[in-house]
Formats: C-alpha cells, sequence, structure tokens
C-alpha cells in the first residue's frame, strides 16, 4: 500500500518537477528560480491529481482540497528535498541543457531515489491513519 501511495504521489509530483526543471532551463531561469518553479509546480500537479479522485467521489471541493494537503503534503515535501538535492548536488546537472544526457538521466534517477526514499515515509504515515489512508477514505 506505501509502494502504491509513493507511485500515486510521485506521478503528480514528477509532472510537476520535470515541468518546472524543463521551464526553468529553457527560460535561462537561475538555479534557485528553477528549483522553486519545479517545487511550485509538484505540488500543484500532486495536489490536482489526488484531488481529482477524491473529487470524482463525490467530495466538495474544499474538502476535498483538505483530504489532498493532508494526503500528500509530507510526500511530496520529502519528494522534493530529495529531487532537488540531487539535482543542485550532481555535477553541471542543472547547468546541462534539454538536450543533454546530464540533465535527463540526474532528473531520472532524482525521481528513483525520491521513490525509494518516500515508501518507509509514506508507510509511517498510513499505519498512523495519515497521509494517503485518509484519501481511501473517500473511495
Amino acid at each position: 500500500m506505501a509502494a502504491q501511495a509513493t507511485l500515486h504521489c510521485l506521478t503528480g509530483c514528477a509532472v510537476g518537477e520535470v515541468a518546472g526543471m524543463i521551464i526553468g532551463t529553457a527560460a535561462g531561469l537561475h538555479n534557485g528560480a528553477t528549483v522553486a518553479v519545479s517545487v511550485v509546480l509538484a505540488f500543484v500537479f500532486g495536489y490536482a491529481l489526488t484531488m481529482r479522485g477524491v473529487l470524482r467521489a463525490g467530495v466538495a471541493v474544499r474538502q476535498a482540497l483538505k483530504v489532498a494537503l493532508a494526503a500528500d503534503t509530507v510526500s511530496i515535501l520529502v519528494m522534493e528535498i530529495i529531487d532537488n538535492t540531487v539535482m543542485v548536488g550532481v555535477p553541471g546537472a542543472m547547468d546541462a541543457g534539454l538536450t543533454d544526457v546530464l540533465f535527463w538521466g540526474s532528473l531520472a534517477g532524482s525521481l528513483v531515489l525520491a521513490f525509494v526514499l518516500t515508501v518507509p515515509v509514506n508507510r509511517w504515515m498510513i499505519g498512523r491513519g495519515k497521509g494517503h489512508a485518509v484519501v481511501h477514505a473517500h473511495h
């Protein structure tokens, strides 16, 4: 269950992270601005993905947002810390262009590492009735 919850969370997070890195790199933004765009988009897409399923279950928008915040905030935060630490930490990754293997390899590696290190966090939260356990009450 924790791996499935992490994969679900990673899907939205990765869409935002990748989009932010592409936007920042293509626009020639400073590394800090690129990371900021990536983090914001990761949260937006992560919450939106969760809200979509909760809204389909007939939950009102305000309540669906509360559920998404409760379910995904810690998971996305952990993933973003890992993703961006890897991207900033790999020499040249943030300065590599969109056609550079270093850029894409670092980004892919950061997402894999984020998944692996976030599964135990989600397992711990689900075991305490938090995180994605909150979402499952609405399915």
